[in-house]
């Protein structure tokens, strides 16, 4: 996520030099990802809903946002 970025509130993943921006609300993908690192940052983000929003509020508001785990 980077600072008062535009909405939707969204994330944005990069693998080598794939990009892709996911969409926190519905989990709508723009991009292109290989399909099995596409599937665990779908997975990742499942799991993660509640606290990338809530991120993306701290953000919006110029705080520091919670780490988030990632898979294990």
């Amino acid at each position: 996520m980077y600072y008062r970025d535009h909405l939707p509130p969204h994330f944005h993943a990069k693998y080598g030099e794939y990009e892709i921006i996911v969409d926190i609300n519905t989990g709508v993908v723009e991009g292109k990802f290989p399909k099995r690192a596409l599937r665990l940052v779908l997975e990742w983000y499942e799991l993660n809903k509640e606290a990338l929003l809530k991120n993306w509020e701290k953000i919006q508001k110029g705080e520091v946002p919670e780490p988030i785990p990632p898979l294990e």
